[in-house]
């Protein structure tokens, strides 16, 4: 039977961490990227903190892929050979900090305040800072120019936007144009979805007022009007304009296979090679808000790590501030003095400074990082099996996501 990811880590938060003793020190970070060139920087920041102290012999970045990485994780975290530092992703934030599995860090990161508020929120428990927000990065919609003038669409995204009409009915009716009029290919995909990642739908259902649960995390939100309408509009989407692939379609827009996408940021280097013109702006607004989303990634110290101290000294070097802009190209920094287009820029090649002020910028500012709670993991499973019968195309939304909250009410209400 699986264990929950709570249950481990106060297991793991009640096991004291070995100490490094007065030999040499060998740190391993575990990450979830495979990417070369966001790699290869790693080892060059990693290279000069060597230098400047020599002690430290190695420093690894252990790659873990990503569909599970969660598991990997926990698990070395409860056995014999625990990570030094470990990302961790946004949806298991609140399990790590309340559990007490990562250090402190407030005393160890001298500028804490420098951060943004907005990209702390999910990694503090009493006002103290217990994981670096590492990447804080918006979603925005990506575009391909060359299927929009194929599927003879005069108006673009940015024209849409700036007239006020950068809605998700005038997304979704581009998408469908696309599908319509350049034959095999598809038009929205959000990416990561896949039928299975539900949380990426938050990147819609905020525009229509919803939200997985409140912010006190103690009530089901799939059942409110707000919701309802949301996924009703997405099912329609999917099964009537044919908008959006539908379960067991794949497409991936980085290679030219679809119109547009719902992607972080982060996702843009896969445009490097610029195999065609491309655009990108903020998430549409929905009939409630015009809400952006974020998606994150902390780096914490686990408790349980056998060099603490070295680990939360490398950590600060990781992100000083000389280093956040270097890795600010792959990772949107949290850091004010970088959150703007003028920073940004120097490092940032592949986004115009209107993009990156557009969506960057005002994305970190005003958006709200994905949906996260205590017990990710059986809530991610209970929301996933319960969403299954929303993914035909005769399917009862309201008694779908009733479903949904029934599933889950009671690991909230815990």
């Amino acid at each position: 039977m699986r264990v929950a990811l709570l249950a481990l880590l106060l297991v793991v938060a009640g096991c004291s961490g070995g100490g490094g003793g007065n030999g040499e020190v060998n740190l391993r970070m575990t990450v979830w990227t495979s990417e070369k060139t966001q790699l290869a920087l790693f080892d060059e920041i990693a290279g000069e903190y060597r230098r400047q102290h020599p002690d430290v012999k190695s420093i690894t970045f252990d790659v873990v892929p990503f569909d599970r990485y969660n598991t990997a994780l926990t698990t070395q975290l409860a056995g014999s050979n625990p990570p030094d530092l470990a990302w961790i992703l946004e949806r298991d934030a609140p399990d790590f900090v309340q559990s007490g599995a990562l250090v402190n860090l407030s005393k160890v990161l001298t500028d804490p305040q420098e951060l943004t508020p907005a990209a702390t929120k999910l990694w503090q428990k009493n006002g103290e800072l217990y994981a670096y927000p590492f990447s804080t990065s918006p979603f925005g919609m990506f575009y391909n120019k060359d299927l929009f003038a194929q599927a003879g669409i005069t108006e673009t995204p940015e024209q849409a936007q700036a007239a006020g009409r950068w809605t998700w009915e005038t997304a979704m009716r581009m998408a469908a144009q696309v599908v319509a009029r350049v034959p095999g290919k598809s038009g929205l995909v959000i990416r990561d979805f896949e039928y299975k990642m539900w949380v990426t739908l938050a990147s819609v259902w905020r525009g229509f007022g919803a939200d997985a649960w409140p912010r006190d995390g103690k009530a089901c939100g799939f059942t409110t009007p707000e919701m309802v309408t949301a996924m009703t509009f997405l099912h329609k989407a999917i099964f009537t304009d044919k908008a959006l692939p539908g379960p067991g379609t794949t497409a991936d827009f980085f290679a030219g296979q679809s119109g547009m996408t719902v992607a972080q940021i982060s996702r843009a280097g896969l445009l490097k090679e610029k195999p065609f013109e491309w655009g990108i702006v903020p998430l549409p607004a929905g009939p409630k808000a015009n809400a952006q989303v974020i998606g994150q990634a902390g780096i914490g110290v686990p408790v349980k790590g056998k060099q603490k101290e070295a680990a939360a000294d490398f950590l600060k070097f990781f992100t000083s501030p000389e280093n956040s802009a270097k890795l600010s190209q792959f990772f949107p920094p949290a850091r004010e003095s970088l959150v703007n287009a003028q920073s940004l820029a120097k490092v940032s090649p592949l986004f115009s400074a209107e993009q990156l002020q557009n969506v960057v910028v005002n994305g970190i500012r005003t958006g709200e990082v994905l949906p996260a709670h205590t017990n990710s993991a059986k809530i991610n499973s209970l929301v996933q099996s319960a969403l299954d019968p929303l993914w035909k195309p005769d399917a009862n939304v309201p008694a779908v996501l009733d479903g949904v909250c029934k599933a889950i009410n009671p690991v909230l209400s815990q």
